[in-house]
């Protein structure tokens, strides 16, 4: 969906919080746990959606003003980060599984030195982090905890080396695929192979414990993500990722992984994607896109035919809709199965085309924690979900790193 169509929508729904805040009890409740734990957010696109914009010009952009009035609009930007209580957030350094060899590792670098520009340029409101006790200091101070996450273990280029100095810089999560496989681990986006983890796999896992670097099971296949979970010294994350036993789709987390999420210790960070969260959107964006294919079959080298029914097909299949309550019944789910310590928030923000309605950037976290609040769930437990969950997986993997120092490096070829 193109993201300027919903644009008046999304102005309408923001514009109206601020009324909303005034009536509601339970959204002040929220910001009063969002200022004991501010959220701390698994996976946030902003980095890809700045040079997708603008290229080499973010630079020039004031990232303070409001996104949403740019050429085309974002979900972030600093001032409704500060509105959202965001105190910590993991910026996507991704690159598309497509790209793969020493260029995947160029345009990582790339993305990776957008963040830490950000940070340099804006130092009163951003401030990178290596450790949870980094974030748990800079949250303190207002400012935006910064770290980043490599969204596909092909931007490795199976390279241990590779992935130590992504740890340097300031990398702190991988995402062992994206949408494709690669050469050691399957993705859940395409057809699962006899051996869904190899041998090398088991060797970068080991090598991620090692250096303290968070293994996160967003995008895997099932298969990968039991044979990692069997594998894994250190929690796991699944850094934006919902429960398949509320809507069936591949990017989601099935049953019966979620006891073996609790018994490693790991969170999983719900996401905001509605296709991935509503299973009536889903079902329109699989028969949207069969559509497309008829039209572009049925009129060959016509463009304007295909866009007139598309447009006639979307007329008479209203989008169907998909809220906050949505995103609320994913965690319960996963709190049902999991446990609440094992429960996070990854919304997925400016990698998406649109959001549930009243999620539609980073200003609207305390309205989900408004809505855990009216679900029954205590203070204390939205504390954990909002980032204290989080918080606790980083200081178990630190502890894990630690254990492991004294180790070598795995020798190993992919």
């Amino acid at each position: 969906m193109n993201r300027a169509r919903l644009l008046p929508a999304l102005l309408l729904a923001t514009l109206s919080m601020p009324a909303l805040a005034l009536d509601d009890p339970m959204l002040k409740r929220a910001e009063a746990v969002l200022k004991r734990q501010p959220i701390i957010d698994g996976h946030n696109d902003w980095p890809g959606a700045l040079r997708g914009s603008f290229g080499e010009g973010w630079w020039s952009q004031d990232l303070k003003a409001d996104s949403r009035k740019f050429t085309r609009p974002l979900m972030t930007d600093i001032t409704r980060l500060h509105q959202g209580r965001v105190g910590g957030q993991f910026w996507s350094v991704y690159v598309p599984a497509t790209v793969t060899g020493p260029q995947a590792v160029k345009a990582t670098i790339e993305q990776i030195d957008i963040v830490r520009g950000f940070v340099a340029k804006y130092p009163a409101d951003f401030e990178l982090a290596a450790t949870a006790a980094d974030i748990r200091r800079i949250q303190k101070t207002g400012k935006v905890a910064s770290l980043m996450g490599v969204e596909g273990g092909s931007q490795i280029d199976n390279s241990l080396p590779v992935l130590r100095m992504y740890h340097a810089l300031g990398v702190r999560y991988m995402t062992l695929t994206h949408t494709k496989h690669n050469d050691w681990a399957d993705s859940a986006n395409e057809p699962p192979r006899a051996e869904p983890f190899s041998a090398y796999g088991k060797a970068i896992i080991h090598e991620m414990n090692r250096i303290g670097m968070l293994v996160d099971l967003s995008h895997v296949s099932p298969g990968t993500m039991k044979a990692v979970l069997a594998t894994a010294k250190a929690p796991v994350i699944f850094s934006h990722s919902s429960a398949r036993g509320i809507a069936d789709h591949v990017r989601n987390v099935p049953d019966d992984v979620l006891p073996l999420v609790k018994a490693n210790g790991g969170v999983v960070m719900t996401t905001y994607v509605p296709g991935f969260i509503n299973s009536a959107r889903q079902a329109w964006e699989a028969a949207r896109a069969g559509e497309r294919q008829r039209l572009s079959a049925l009129y060959i080298a016509q463009p304007d035919r295909q866009a007139a029914g598309m447009k006639a097909w979307e007329a008479s299949n209203p989008l169907p809709p998909v809220g906050i309550k949505d995103v609320a019944d994913h965690i319960d789910r996963l709190v049902k199965l999991a446990g609440v310590d094992h429960v996070g928030i990854g919304g997925d923000l400016d990698g998406i085309e649109s959001t549930p309605t009243g999620l539609e950037g980073v200003e609207t976290y305390p309205a989900l924690i408004a809505e855990l609040l009216r679900r029954g769930y205590s203070e204390a437990d939205c504390e954990k979900i909002a980032g204290g969950n989080l918080l606790r997986v980083m200081e178990a993997a630190e502890k894990v790193a630690a254990s492991m120092a004294g180790e070598l490096p795995p020798d190993v070829k992919p």
